[in-house]
C-alpha cells in the first residue's frame, strides 16, 4: 500500500494503519515486556457492552492491576532475553559441532598422510644406508664405469633434495595435526560451556513463564478481563501517539521482491502459537519467525533478535519498507516484521499467537534491512 492511499484522516494514516489502531483497541496486541505509561481512563462503556466490559465492584483499582501488568511484562521480558540467549547458544552449538566434525575429518586425513610420509621416509633412509657406507671417491674408484657413477651421484643429489622436502612435509603435517587437535579441544570446551549456558537460559525461561502463569492464575475472570482491557488501552495509546507524529507521511518505500516473499511467508503463519526457541513450522518465537521468513525469501539472517540488530544494516525509520525488521527495547530482545501502513507481524510472547499489531505499540530501538 503506497502513500497515495493514506487518505483516511489528515496526517496520512492509511486504511491498514487505521485498522491496526482500531485492532489495538479490540484485540490483545501488546508484546513481551510492554512498558508504557498508564493509559488514561477509558470512556464510559455503552449500555450494550457495560455488562461485560465494566469492572465489577469487587475489582481492585486499576493501579493495582497495572502493577500486575507491569510485573507480567517484566517476567515475559526476562523470558524473552533468556530465549535470545538460549537461541544464541543453540546456534553456536550447531556451528561448533560442525567444526568438530570437520576437524575430526582433517585429523583422520592428516594421520593417513603422516603414515604415508613416514613410510616414504623409511624407504629413503634405507636406500641412503645401503649406498652411504663408502665415500664418493671410493665409490668412483671401485666403479667399472665412472659415467654410471656420476649419473648415480646426480640421482643421489636429487634424492637428498627429495628427502629434505619429505622431511619438511612430514614436519608440517605433524604440526597441522597438533593444531587440529588443539582446535578440536577448544571447540569441545566451547561446546560444553554453550551447553551450560543453554541449560541456564532454559531454566530461566521456564522459571519466568511459570511465575507469570502463576501470577495470572491468581486473578479472577473479571480481573483478567480488566487486565486485558488495560493492556489493549496501552497498546492503542502507544500506537496512536506513534501515528500522530506523522511518521507515515515520511514512509514511502515499497517492498523489494525478497521483502514481499518474506512478508508473504510471515503472513501465512498468522494464528500459530508462540513457543520459545521455536522456528516453525507449527510454532515460532519472535526471531524464529523473522529468520525463517527471510530464509524462505532466499536471504538467511542471524537467528536471534540481538544478532539481527548487530549484523544487519540499520535503516532510518522513515526509510523502512515492508519486510524490514523492527527491533524493540534497548536490549534488542524483541523483533517484528514491518508490513506497511504502520503495521507489523510478530510472534509476541508465551500464550499468544503470531498476529498483526501496531508498529508503535512497543519502544522501537531501530530498523534493520536483511536484503540491503
Amino acid at each position: 500500500m503506497g502513500p497515495d492511499k493514506h487518505t483516511v484522516r489528515p496526517g496520512g494514516r492509511g486504511i491498514l494503519a487505521t485498522a491496526v489502531t482500531v485492532a489495538c483497541a479490540v484485540t490483545m496486541l501488546a508484546a513481551p515486556g510492554t512498558a508504557f505509561a498508564a493509559p488514561s481512563p477509558s470512556p464510559s462503556p455503552s449500555a450494550s457492552s457495560s455488562a461485560s466490559a465494566s469492572p465489577s465492584a469487587t475489582l481492585p483499582p486499576d493501579k493495582d492491576l497495572e502493577a500486575v501488568s507491569k510485573k507480567l511484562d517484566g517476567l515475559y521480558h526476562d523470558a524473552a532475553v533468556a530465549t535470545d540467549a538460549y537461541n544464541a547458544a543453540e546456534e553456536a552449538a550447531q556451528k561448533q559441532s560442525a567444526e568438530i566434525v570437520d576437524l575430526a575429518e582433517k585429523i583422520v586425513k592428516g594421520q593417513q598422510k603422516l603414515d604415508g610420509l613416514k613410510e616414504r621416509a623409511g624407504r629413503a633412509a634405507a636406500a641412503q644406508y645401503r649406498t652411504g657406507g663408502l665415500p664418493d671417491t671410493a665409490q668412483l674408484m671401485l666403479s667399472d664405469d665412472p659415467s654410471l657413477f656420476l649419473d648415480g651421484a646426480g640421482r643421489v643429489l636429487q634424492g637428498e633434495r627429495a628427502t629434505k622436502a619429505l622431511i619438511r612435509e612430514l614436519t608440517q603435517t605433524q604440526q597441522d595435526l597438533t593444531q587440529y587437535a588443539a582446535d578440536a579441544a577448544d571447540q569441545w570446551n566451547r561446546l560444553e560451556a554453550g551447553r551450560e549456558a543453554k541449560a541456564a537460559a532454559k531454566k530461566k525461561i521456564k522459571q519466568r513463564i511459570a511465575a507469570a502463569e502463576k501470577l495470572q492464575s491468581t486473578l479472577e475472570k473479571k480481573q483478567k478481563e480488566r487486565l486485558a482491557e488495560l493492556e489493549r488501552e496501552a497498546a492503542y495509546k502507544a500506537q496512536t501517539a506513534w501515528l500522530d507524529t506523522g511518521i507515515l507521511d515520511e514512509i514511502h518505500s515499497k517492498a523489494s521482491a525478497a521483502g514481499r516473499k518474506a512478508v508473504a511467508f510471515a503472513t501465512a503463519q498468522l494464528g500459530k502459537p508462540y513457543v520459545w526457541g521455536a522456528q516453525g513450522p507449527d510454532s515460532y518465537d519472535c526471531s524464529g519467525l523473522t529468520s525463517k521468513a527471510w530464509a524462505s525469501a532466499g536471504q538467511p539472517i542471524p537467528r536471534t533478535s540481538e544478532e539481527q540488530w548487530k549484523q544487519l544494516k540499520h535503516i532510518d525509520v522513515k526509510d523502512m519498507r515492508p519486510g524490514d525488521l523492527i527491533i524493540y527495547y534497548d536490549d534488542a530482545s524483541h523483533v517484528a516484521m514491518y508490513i506497511g501502513d504502520g503495521a507489523i507481524i510478530q510472534a509476541p510472547r508465551p500464550g499468544r499467537t503470531v498476529s498483526i499489531g501496531g508498529a508503535g505499540t512497543m519502544p522501537i530501538l531501530g530498523v534493520v534491512r536483511p536484503d540491503a
